[in-house]
């Protein structure tokens, strides 16, 4: 199973990720704020709070997003 191994939140809501077979790349978290349960991520003190969350990525309040719904929408160099 695919796992997220490192990530960084970067401006305009967007985290670069590094996945465990070395795949990384950048994830545009802004389509997901729509929904009210993520709501918070657009204050960006939160959203700075991102951390590993299980195989994916989360914030403090439960917001999580797993490594399947990131790899589908990676922006890769």
């Amino acid at each position: 199973m695919k796992k997220i191994i490192r990530v960084t939140p970067l401006e305009g809501k967007k985290v670069a990720v590094v996945f465990s077979d070395g795949l990384s790349g950048v994830f545009d978290v802004a389509p997901y704020i729509r929904s009210d349960f993520f709501k918070q991520l657009e204050d960006d003190a939160y959203f700075k709070q991102v951390r590993l969350f299980f195989t994916g990525i989360g914030w403090p309040d439960g917001q999580d997003l797993s490594p399947d719904t990131i790899e589908t929408d990676l922006q890769t160099a």
